[in-house]
């Protein structure tokens, strides 16, 4: 699924949030951590809601992925 502009610049600012600020974003809206170090909030919400995935990988080098970014509807949790 290709993202819009606008959800893509909301997508690379949370990435940048979480590169300064480490993975617990709880100033993102509806964010919650999730089973195995997984964590999501919403990028935008109304219909359709899109929603970002990510988790910590190595905790030692603080790798953290973005597993998902897309619609609500079809997000891995």
């Amino acid at each position: 699924m290709k993202l819009s502009k606008p959800v893509r610049q909301i997508l690379f600012a949370l990435m940048h949030d979480i590169e300064k600020g480490g993975p617990i974003r709880g100033d993102w809206p509806n964010y919650s951590k999730l089973a195995d170090g997984q964590h999501h909030c919403h990028l935008k919400k109304g219909n359709p809601t899109y929603v970002a995935v990510w988790e910590v990988r190595d905790k030692q080098i603080k790798l953290v992925e973005v597993v998902y970014a897309g619609t609500h509807e079809k997000a891995p949790y």
